[in-house]
């Protein structure tokens, strides 16, 4: 039976995740980006038969850049990706400025809709410790239904308070202030591999790097699909950075 005539459309259902979501949408970035770049400086215009090089010749140049820091070559190149994953994510990924250029969803000019982060089963929830010096640990079932539970409802009486102003006119820039910041977003982030390379350095955790980093694993969770993809486009310039500490150039 169809709906009374004027009756108003039914609010979606919240949806819970605990993932997210990247996909590389558009590049132009090669291991050979790094080497006509580099070589232009002691090679002029013949740098340009580097276009058509096997990089494999020249990866000994590629080490030679990452591990003395010669930046620049590694600035030559781009990657557009695709990514949906909660506001807070993106609250400490917008602090990466040089290199990056970001375009975001916005609850100004649409409805947002009501999909929510819940962490998963393997997301560690407890810090032991102090700040510089803490770690974080698995929880406990009942922490772990705790969490749950009081996410989701929080989730859904916030979204129903949208929803509510939404339905009474209010426009739409005043009611998202209600909605909380486990809320997904989605948004188009464009780099280059150096900048792509600082980002790696300090949001994801690994035993190669020479400065250990901290992240948050939301945001972790990003960079590792993130550096997936740009190591199957610049498997030389990939190597290099994780033989010289993961550090960026």
């Amino acid at each position: 039976m169809s709906d009374e005539a004027g009756s108003a459309p039914q609010a979606p259902a919240p949806q819970f995740r605990s993932d997210v979501t990247v996909e590389l949408v558009r590049s132009a970035a090669a291991d050979t980006d790094v080497i006509w770049a580099a070589r232009v400086s002691t090679a002029g215009e013949q740098s340009l038969e580097a276009l058509s090089q096997d990089p494999e010749k020249s990866k000994g140049l590629i080490n030679f850049l990452m591990r003395d820091r010669h930046g620049t070559p590694f600035e030559h190149n781009s990657m557009t990706f695709f990514i949906s994953a909660p506001i807070f994510v993106f609250r400490e990924f917008h602090r990466h400025r040089s290199g990056w250029s970001y375009n975001e969803e916005s609850g100004r000019y649409r409805e947002l809709q009501p999909v929510f982060y819940v962490p998963g089963e393997e997301r560690k929830l407890v810090q032991q410790g102090r700040p510089g010096r803490y770690e974080f640990v698995d929880g406990t079932a009942d922490q772990a239904k705790v969490v749950s539970a009081a996410m989701e409802a929080s989730y859904r009486a916030s979204y129903e308070a949208y929803q509510e102003m939404l339905a009474a006119g209010v426009a739409r820039e005043v009611a998202r202030a209600v909605l909380p910041v486990g809320l997904f977003s989605s948004m188009y982030a464009t780099c280059n591999s150096r900048s792509l390379m600082h980002f790696l350095s300090l949001r994801t955790k690994d035993e190669r790097a020479t400065v250990p980093s901290f992240p948050q694993r939301e945001i972790e969770m990003v960079a590792e699909q993130m550096e997936a993809a740009w190591a199957q486009l610049m498997p030389l310039t990939h190597a290099a950075f994780n033989a010289h500490g993961r550090v960026a150039p």
